[in-house]
């Protein structure tokens, strides 16, 4: 299998009926990298991922894997291989005869395809299953055969479109595990299309977070998380507390921030002057409730969510937290409390709302 693959999208476009879904998308990856295209419905992750499967023409731009141009090579020739959300299984055809097929359309010999089958469903876990059909098996063991299919080929790359979307809750967290720990076993440079935060956070390398066609923000996991570059990044990814207020003092890497709530001290990674707006992203988890706190407010409500449970906290006129605790430290609405977060967890992301 080669597994030694740089992906590189050049000023990706791509317009549906006069609709923009790709403005100028660029991107490239590493080699054996896991690569998260994140972000909600209609983003463009999906039209990109297309676009590298072949599946998909830009209106411009370049597709390239190792510096070779397969922008106008059609899907069969750029030796990819890819599990689709509904995973696409030939329903009259075994686990064993899945596999094989896209091996005879290649015409690869009798006895390489044996050999291949055999490695895969034994990588996959499926070896006993090899002689059932599709419906005789659960979704989680479909889908382990559609990522076999698309690996026993032995591609250049790996796309994966929601692969995990039609599993429930607990199959879904431990195929997470399952395909993140194969492909590592593997080696192969995967792209993985999700609008499941948690999903590209445990899987990826890094992940690109998209919106209305654009790249926001790519990077790891933990950057992406803790050092959002926007709002729009740090709404999405999580649940996020945006304060808004102006810059007091400004260094590099380092700031105060007037607010609501009183002075903020947080980190940065832009050009700040005294006196701009700035707003500063603090997630819940991140405050605690401590009586020598230096800020307050006034809890609204409280809501057990299990292992956490989440409050709002009113602080002035103009600004509401959440605040997240364990069981132990819930608070009841109406209490007047106060509480504090490390300058660590206060990001600037803007300067404006």
């Amino acid at each position: 299998m080669t597994t030694g693959t740089r992906l590189h999208l050049a000023g990706l476009r791509k317009t549906f009926q006069g609709t923009p879904a790709l403005h100028g998308l660029d991107l490239s990856t590493r080699e054996g990298e896991f690569i998260s295209l994140l972000g909600p419905s209609g983003c463009g992750k999906t039209t990109t991922l297309r676009c590298v499967a072949g599946f998909e023409t830009p209106d411009t731009g370049r597709v390239l894997l190792n510096d070779e141009d397969i922008t106008g090579l059609p899907p069969e020739r750029r030796d990819i291989g890819m599990v689709f959300q509904n995973y696409a299984l030939f329903p009259h055809l075994t686990v064993q005869r899945n596999l094989a097929f896209g091996l005879e359309m290649r015409r690869v010999a009798p006895a390489e395809i044996r050999r291949r089958v055999d490695d895969v469903l034994g990588m996959v876990q499926l070896a006993h299953l090899a002689e059932r059909y599709p419906r005789q098996l659960s979704g989680g063991q479909q889908q382990r055969v559609a990522l076999a299919r698309a690996l026993v080929i032995e591609p250049r790359m790996l796309l994966l479109d929601e692969p995990l979307a039609n599993l429930d809750a607990v199959l879904r967290e431990d195929m997470r595990v399952f395909i993140r720990e194969l492909q590592r076993r593997v080696g192969i440079t995967t792209l993985y299309v999700t609008h499941d935060q948690a999903e590209a956070m445990v899987m990826s390398d890094r992940v690109a977070v998209m919106l209305g066609g654009r790249l926001l923000q790519f990077d790891a996991p933990e950057a992406i998380y803790l050092r959002p570059q926007s709002a729009d990044v740090a709404r999405f990814i999580g649940r996020s507390n945006i304060i808004e207020g102006r810059v007091e003092e400004a260094s590099p890497g380092a700031c105060r921030i007037a607010t609501a709530l009183g002075l903020v001290d947080a980190g940065h990674d832009r050009a700040l002057a005294a006196g701009e707006p700035a707003l500063v992203t603090v997630r819940p988890e991140a405050i605690h409730f401590d009586a020598a706190g230096p800020y307050e407010g006034v809890v609204q409500a409280s809501y057990f969510l299990g292992s956490t449970v989440e409050h709002s906290v009113q602080c002035g006129a103009a600004q509401t937290l959440l605040v997240n605790t364990v069981p132990a430290e819930r608070v009841a609405p109406g209490a007047r409390i106060r509480f504090r977060f490390a300058p660590s967890h206060a990001w600037v992301v803007g300067g404006s709302a």
